[in-house]
């Protein structure tokens, strides 16, 4: 059985420094991917986009500045623990999100009753769909080269 946990927030999406406009985005975590959380934004006028990271990167996120490759996430404001901005990198482009950390919070802590940090290899379903996903990835590899 899969079991998840989902929270909806809305985030400010930054569009530059006079510009910014809310946004509900999904945050979702699922036992079947304990590593990962996902976050699902809903663009006005576009098809929603999901970006997959990992949870610890989210959860070093709300109290320090951390992230290395395509995301970065860093507490702001007067109050340090009062907001967090999450940038995403695509290439050149990126788009940056400003949200409260308190949901984050509350979102981390069901994450953390559902598969306590550091347990997530607990889990056997986990190994198993690990092996496999590695089995797939190099069985492409060998048929594209």
């Amino acid at each position: 059985m899969r079991e998840s946990v989902q929270a909806e927030v809305m985030m400010s999406f930054l569009v530059s420094e006079d510009l910014s406009f809310r946004i509900p985005v999904e945050l979702r975590y699922e036992t079947c991917d304990p590593y990962a959380v996902r976050l699902t934004f809903h663009l006005p006028g576009d098809a929603p986009v999901t970006w997959v990271f990992g949870r610890e990167l989210l959860v070093d996120g709300v109290g320090r500045a951390c992230g290395d490759g395509d995301v970065h996430i860093a507490p702001t404001g007067h109050d340090e623990f009062d907001e967090a901005v999450i940038r995403l990198q695509v290439g050149g482009d990126q788009a940056l999100f400003r949200v409260g950390i308190a949901p984050l919070l509350a979102f981390l802590d069901r994450t953390d009753k559902l598969v306590p940090l550091g347990q997530e290899r607990s889990l056997a379903d986990f190994d198993t769909h690990l092996d496999e996903a590695l089995h797939r990835i190099l069985a492409e590899e060998q048929s594209a080269g």
